[in-house]
């Protein structure tokens, strides 16, 4: 962890809080408008300092984090945590989507129709012609 009076660089954080595997995916997550601070766009170089709130998107989901600690050094993952709080509004709105994602993907059918089901498709969907 490093002093206050540090300049660390945004992509140089994420990369040290794990965020991101390299700090390239970093850049290019920030440079594709998937990071944001107070709900504006930032740049690569912008300058991380503690108590900033960053909400990061990854994949669906949208972490909303504020900086808690400053490295450069990428750490073991525990470490790593410490470098920043998600917010419970953040946590509870990423726990709904996912519950919503998983109730999505019930309607789908584990196996491929048999024989069967097949006719019974068909036979369905032949009544509503």
């Amino acid at each position: 962890m490093t002093d206050n009076d540090e300049k660390i660089r945004l992509d140089k954080w994420l990369w040290a809080a794990r965020f991101f595997k390299t700090r390239s995916l970093a850049k290019s997550a920030i440079e594709g408008g998937k990071v944001h601070c107070d709900g504006q766009r930032v740049k690569v170089s912008k300058e991380v300092c503690i108590g900033l709130v960053l909400t990061i998107r990854q994949g669906f989901d949208d972490k909303t984090i504020t900086v808690t600690a400053l490295s450069e050094v990428r750490r073991g993952a525990s470490d790593a945590q410490t470098l920043y709080a998600e917010t419970s509004d953040s946590i509870s709105k990423r726990e709904d989507h996912a519950a919503q994602r998983k109730a999505q993907n019930l309607a789908h059918p584990d196996h491929r129709p048999n024989k069967k089901e097949r006719r019974q498709i068909h036979k369905f969907q032949d009544s509503w012609e």
